[in-house]
């Protein structure tokens, strides 16, 4: 697989590059490889050598794929975790993480917690690893403890690559909609209780190439959650969107197994109308084949 010009293996070798970068500036400034300082070096290099910076609003989908953010410098929170993540992993040093409100926060995993949060040189061990969120009054993550801290769940890679994969999805949906403000991917399932009609699937109009990678993100997520009805629903009527009534009829009837009773209520006649849509559109193809 190519991406940006480059196989993944090329991109993964950069982590290398940067584990390399760090273990030189450890060696450049003389110090020991005590935790505090090995952060303090992976930072140096990261925000500072390299110039990463940390988005907290994406406009652009591309500062959610691993390599962009490699080239550019510029990421969400989530991918430059993983960067943390796996440069510290190259130096022997494990960090997990755990998803607090709107932030996915990092930590180093040691035997004291408390540690973690002493402030020393004006930043706590947790600050340095996670920036400026942790300082934010407005911010979940700054009313976390040492104790609050040992009943988060740790996210497991799996986790991690769905927290991304939705980001996708919401931003890749933003642009799609870009020329309809206000338009939810559940707004038909309103219509049709109001007005007892769909429209056609070609209404609106959206970007198809960012409805398609939305469509594609969720594919993919909908691999790691299957279960999620939720998801499924936004997937199915993502389908609805691009036109696809069967994909869409699949999809939203799958949901609607597993969904709660409420949200039942909503689609099925929704999905009743697609049925009826799919009847008409047959009709007039074979309408067409006859004459």
């Amino acid at each position: 697989m190519s991406l940006g010009g480059k196989n993944i293996n090329v991109w993964l070798s950069e982590l290398n590059n940067i584990a390399k970068e760090v273990e030189a500036e450890l060696v450049s400034r003389d110090i020991g490889c005590h935790l505090v300082e090995v952060l303090e070096a992976v930072n140096v290099v990261l925000f500072e050598l390299r110039g990463f910076k940390r988005l907290p609003v994406l406009a652009d989908s591309k500062h959610s794929y691993l390599h962009s953010v490699l080239i550019s410098g510029h990421g969400s929170a989530v991918l430059l975790s993983v960067i943390y993540i796996e440069v510290c992993r190259r130096l022997g040093v494990t960090i997990v993480g755990s998803r607090v409100g709107e932030d996915f926060l990092i930590w180093p995993q040691i035997a004291y917690p408390e540690e973690l949060f002493k402030v020393t040189s004006g930043h706590s061990l947790f600050a340095i690893v996670n920036g400026n969120c942790v300082e934010n009054p407005k911010s979940l993550a700054s009313e976390l403890t040492s104790t609050s801290l040992l009943g988060l769940e740790i996210a497991k890679n799996c986790d991690i690559i769905g927290i991304a994969l939705a980001n996708l999805i919401r931003l890749h949906w933003k642009r799609a909609s870009r020329s309809n403000p206000g338009l939810l991917l559940t707004s038909p399932l309103r219509q049709v209780h109001t007005t007892d009609k769909v429209d056609n699937p070609n209404v609106p109009l959206l970007r198809p190439q960012d409805l398609r990678l939305a469509i594609m993100a969720s594919e993919r997520l909908l691999i790691l959650q299957p279960h999620n009805w939720s998801l499924r629903r936004d997937y199915g009527m993502m389908l609805y969107f691009n036109g696809d009534l069967g994909g869409a009829v699949q999809e939203l009837s799958i949901c609607m197994a597993i969904a709660p009773e409420e949200v039942v209520a909503i689609l099925e006649p929704f999905v009743e109308k697609l049925h009826l849509m799919r009847l008409e559109l047959s009709w007039k193809q074979f309408g067409m084949l006859v004459t």
